[in-house]
């Protein structure tokens, strides 16, 4: 995960356990420190309150998914006062936050407000996740949490006031960094069952987040060594003990899919950003899949735009262009 100066307003701190003084063992300043007792310290940024009053063109509300691990999820949904609108069938997307599986909140004000606006733009309901984080919690726990959201969205169809006008019929995965990883190994679950099966129309990653045991070109060139070494420090807190960095989750070309399954795989619009790390990664994903016969592949790239910029700066006119590409591809069903 390559990560940005935090801005002069996030500056408060918390802590799931108390650090007691003990040494630090991995740290991302100003995101993330781990201590030898296994504690974790995370940076508090500014958020949002969900609000079931209309604000900005949506309204939204905090759901419980799952209140034993637990897993949770902010609901947004776009208000049409317009007659006509009113009972038209909406797009659903599922949207998983990144933060190299450490950090990262529904509640994040960034998030909020991409999201927020996203379901206007795209006349989409969107369910962000809130799934249980690393090191605390390795994966698969963040892939088995964001499958038991898309699970629950199908089975609360009837009993979610807010997702009365859910078009079950045209799901769409999406997230950014670590989120957009989760999103093809939910896609990868989600094929082989087939209560999805003609449900889940496409996916939407951002700035995704891989790697591998092989270093890349940019990975090996000069100057590379910060970043090299911040994103191996975040694959170390997240991985499974015992596995390196061609664990499937983390190196795509190991997942083990059939031909057969990647035939039925979802149509991907692949987010790049011209001035990420992390770029070089995104491209090769895309190859990937369109090496092994997925039906729809693109790759769109933000020239000159940073890691997640989207969230960073979530009224920018390229954060504008993104949620216009993305409602454009969401459309095209």
């Amino acid at each position: 995960m390559q990560y940005l100066p935090i801005p002069s307003h996030i500056s408060k701190w918390y802590l799931n356990t108390s650090p007691k003084k003990m040494s630090i063992v991995a740290e991302a300043p100003g995101y993330i420190q781990v201590f030898s007792d296994g504690s974790v310290k995370r940076f508090e940024p500014e958020i949002a309150t969900a609000s079931i009053e209309p604000c900005n063109g949506y309204k939204s509300k905090d759901v419980i998914i799952d209140p034993l691990k637990p897993i949770s999820g902010r609901i947004y949904l776009p208000d049409f006062p317009e007659s006509g609108v009113i009972n038209q069938q909406l797009p659903v997307l599922l949207y998983f936050h990144g933060g190299g599986f450490c950090i990262g909140s529904t509640t994040w004000l960034g998030y909020h407000l991409f999201l927020g606006d996203l379901s206007v733009a795209s006349k989409s309901i969107i369910l962000s996740v809130d799934y249980r984080l690393a090191p605390e919690n390795k994966l698969p726990t963040a892939y088995e949490d964001c499958y038991s959201a898309l699970e629950w969205l199908i089975k609360n169809l009837e009993y979610e006031p807010w997702l009365k006008r859910a078009d079950l019929s045209q799901v769409f995965l999406s997230g950014d960094s670590a989120g957009g990883n989760i999103v093809h190994q939910v896609a990868i679950r989600a094929t082989r069952n087939e209560d999805f099966r003609g449900r889940l129309k496409g996916l939407l990653p951002i700035h995704p987040y891989f790697g591998s045991e092989k270093r890349t070109e940019l990975e090996m060139a000069n100057g590379s060594a910060g970043k090299v070494e911040m994103n191996d420090m975040f694959w170390g807190l997240s991985l499974p003990q015992g596995s390196n960095r061609d664990y499937f989750g983390c190196n795509f070309e190991n997942a083990e899919m059939s031909a057969a399954e990647f035939s039925q795989f979802p149509e991907v619009i692949v987010f790049v950003a011209g001035s990420d790390f992390l770029k070089e990664r995104g491209v090769k994903y895309a190859e990937f899949l369109k090496k092994n016969g997925v039906k729809r592949v693109e790759l769109v790239e933000a020239e000159g735009q940073v890691h997640v910029y989207h969230v960073f700066y979530p009224e920018s006119e390229a954060t504008r262009l993104l949620q216009k590409q993305m409602s454009d591809f969401i459309h095209s069903f």
